[in-house]
């Protein structure tokens, strides 16, 4: 008799841009794998051959608000069918750069798309598949405004989201909050503001408690 393995952990990485959440994504994945978990890292929009396609269409492209959601969705659909729920039903642990909170936080308090709508796409797309555990990098708009302004200023090309004004990720942070309050069991808020340091010390006593 095959015994089906242990359903495996996912783990979800959010915030505005500028937040730093890339940056310690890769972090995060060498300290799981330290402790001996097989660890799938990827992201969103992205993680399939299409999703990277969608991906550069997403963030270079002007396109109706509606029509980014639904990409995102598009993207979303062949992530977790070709990596996210495979991975998962080995007994891995999936660490993803952003997932369905984003699109919740920037194309529906961002740009303005319905949440009911959303919602419905959710639903469709992954009715089954959501995050054990999203790690909520969290910096105001001021402060993301800033970092997003000195990148530039060494050379670094923004995207179309990167681009938007400060009041532009002031909403969308307010929608990462609102999810946070509202599902407390699964988000962990980080204070990216504060040193690298500090920021590391508090995924480390996450990564300890796993």
């Amino acid at each position: 008799m095959t015994v089906s393995p242990t359903r495996g952990r996912f783990i979800t990485l959010e915030g505005i841009d500028g937040a730093g959440k890339s940056t310690h994504a890769s972090w995060l994945v060498d300290a799981l794998a330290s402790r001996g978990m097989t660890v799938v890292a990827t992201r969103e929009p992205g993680g399939t051959a299409l999703g990277e396609m969608l991906r550069d269409i997403v963030l270079k492209q002007r396109m109706t608000h509606d029509s980014e959601a639904l990409l995102m969705f598009a993207a979303r659909r062949e992530h977790v069918v070709q990596v996210i729920e495979p991975a998962l039903a080995r007994g891995d642990c999936v660490v993803c750069d952003r997932f369905t909170d984003a699109t919740y936080a920037y194309q529906g308090g961002g740009h303005g798309v319905a949440r009911e709508w959303i919602g419905a796409l959710e639903r469709l797309v992954h009715p089954t598949c959501n995050p054990d555990l999203t790690l909520l990098f969290d910096v105001p708009g001021t402060e993301s405004r800033a970092r997003l302004d000195r990148m530039q200023a060494r050379g670094r090309e923004l995207d179309k989201f990167e681009q938007e004004a400060q009041a532009f990720f002031e909403r969308v942070r307010n929608v990462y909050l609102a999810r946070a309050n509202a599902e407390p069991r699964r988000f962990r808020i980080i204070d990216a503001v504060r040193p690298l340091a500090d920021v590391r010390a508090d995924l480390q006593r996450i990564v300890d408690s796993l």
